[in-house]
């Protein structure tokens, strides 16, 4: 009997698999390494959202300190890890897809809700003006369907979506502005230290 996730030659992981992963910054690659572990782990036909979630649930502090305490969290990876065993075997037969058009593949065996989340959280780091996504524009963007798994078992967990959406441009905003001061402040020492030696 065949894997669920066939076997992949370098020319099948090829231009696909850039397209959809591209955007992702370095900090992302164990989050994408991670969720591809764990739907080939878990007999899965495709990577999905839920994947991705709980992959940045483990990889990413940023994507944590967003969630509203350890007993949310606790919670909502309980669901995640009973995925296997529990309410997730439905999904294993079936494609993760919005709703909103055809079913497609998303390539390089990720859902098709999955690959648009990839690429709305490109798109949104460079809204800000970065080249490469990082964890909290994937979070942003895994729960922008409200019919994607990531928020089926986020709405189990007892999360509230909409409240977390605005932690995660709080998050965003928080460290945007911490990168600013820290400029700031640098330059302000440069031109401190050129002073003191004119």
């Amino acid at each position: 009997m065949p894997p669920r996730i066939p076997q992949q030659s370098a020319t099948a992981s090829g231009p696909k698999h850039v397209g959809i992963e591209a955007g992702l910054g370095a900090e992302l690659a164990p989050v994408v390494s991670g969720a591809r572990r764990r739907a080939l782990r878990d007999g899965d036909r495709q990577i999905d959202t839920a994947h991705l979630l709980h992959s940045l649930l483990e990889c990413d502090p940023d994507v944590r300190a967003v969630f509203e305490g350890g007993p949310q969290l606790a919670r909502l990876l309980g669901y995640l890890v009973q995925r296997s065993i529990g309410y997730g075997l439905r999904w294993q037969n079936a494609v993760e897809n919005s709703g909103a058009g055809p079913v497609a593949a998303g390539g390089n065996n990720w859902s098709p809700v999955a690959a648009d989340a990839m690429g709305e959280a490109y798109g949104r780091a460079v809204l800000r003006g970065d080249e490469r996504a990082r964890g909290l524009d994937l979070l942003a963007a895994l729960v922008a369907d409200p019919r994607s798994r990531a928020v089926e078992v986020l709405g189990r967990a007892g999360v509230d979506v909409p409240r977390l959406l605005e932690r995660v441009e709080s998050g965003h905003e928080d460290r945007v502005e911490s990168g600013r001061g820290e400029h700031v402040e640098s330059g302000h020492e440069e031109r401190v230290g050129r002073e003191g030696a004119g």
